[in-house]
């Protein structure tokens, strides 16, 4: 390809993980122009949309999607986490960055040790922290990371939970008036394909930008997302799931956190991989 252009979202979060994303083909692909066709989602629009009453599939994806099939852009930039799990037809991704730090970070207003309010629309999220904070109480919060941490820092509540990833995506290693926690998977299982960033293509494109991207990151997020797929996971569901070399970390609303072994076999089969999972934890698919 001698020129590519990434449809991404306008977020500041957003804009620099296309930059990783051009970054990274420029390497690998020395003559190739890049360039960003920047898009508003309907996620981005709809701020005052709860993004669990809406079901949240598609609200960040749907618009890159269009771009790509209506001809505007070779690529999408997404946040994995943002992916539904069922694929577009005509489009695939082409592969992964690289994963960033996976992990969740506990956001408190300083001074604050037990939170009494946690801003977070996340079920996956509120679940998990409920079991170290029983009595805290949840609120919805919107808007880019800086804005989320502005409102931490003001008092609107007394933490919210942010994904690692990003924030050192953004250069925010501290913020005024709040204290950063990071939260081990026995503490917080992330979303599934959290801390990657994923390129999106037309099928036919699929094979020329598939060198610049990371294998063991595919490996790890194909055994998430084909989990993800099976249970039909959305924003409205409490689930998360993280693979590493050996491990995967699963939290299920029907099972709480649960840790189970990986070989290399289920990395080759994922969808085999999938179902034993599934009779382990004893979930059934919807």
């Amino acid at each position: 390809m001698q020129r590519i252009i990434l449809a991404t979202r306008k977020s500041p979060l957003a804009l620099a993980q296309a930059e990783l994303v051009a970054a990274r083909l420029r390497a690998h692909f020395p003559e190739a122009v890049c360039s960003l066709f920047k898009v508003v989602t309907t996620g981005d629009r709809k701020r005052d949309w709860s993004l669990e009453k809406q079901g949240g599939k598609g609200l960040f994806t749907a618009e890159l999607e269009q771009a790509l099939l209506g001809g505007e852009a070779q690529a999408a930039v997404h946040s994995t986490k943002d992916l539904p799990g069922e694929a577009t037809p005509g489009l695939v991704i082409a592969g992964y960055l690289p994963r960033e730090d996976p992990r969740d970070v506990l956001v408190l207003r300083a001074g604050v040790r037990t939170p009494l309010t946690i801003a977070t629309s996340s079920p996956r999220r509120r679940l998990q922290i409920a079991r170290t904070y029983p009595g805290a109480a949840f609120v919805e919060i919107r808007g880019n990371v800086d804005t989320r941490l502005k409102k931490i820092a003001s008092g609107a509540a007394d933490a919210t939970v942010l994904a690692a990833a990003g924030l050192k995506r953004l250069g925010i290693a501290s913020w005024p008036g709040v204290d950063f926690h990071p939260l081990e998977f026995g503490q917080m299982v992330p979303a599934v394909g959290q801390g990657a960033i994923a390129v999106q293509c037309r099928a036919e494109d699929a094979a020329a930008l598939a060198p610049a991207f990371d294998a063991a990151t595919a490996r790890q997020l194909g055994i998430e997302r084909a989990l993800q797929h099976r249970l039909g996971g959305g924003c409205q569901l409490a689930f998360g799931a993280h693979a590493t070399a050996d491990l995967l970390h699963v939290f299920h609303e029907k099972t709480g956190p649960r840790t189970l072994p990986l070989t290399a076999a289920d990395f080759d089969a994922p969808a085999a991989a999938v179902e034993r999972i599934m009779q382990t934890l004893g979930l059934a698919a919807p």
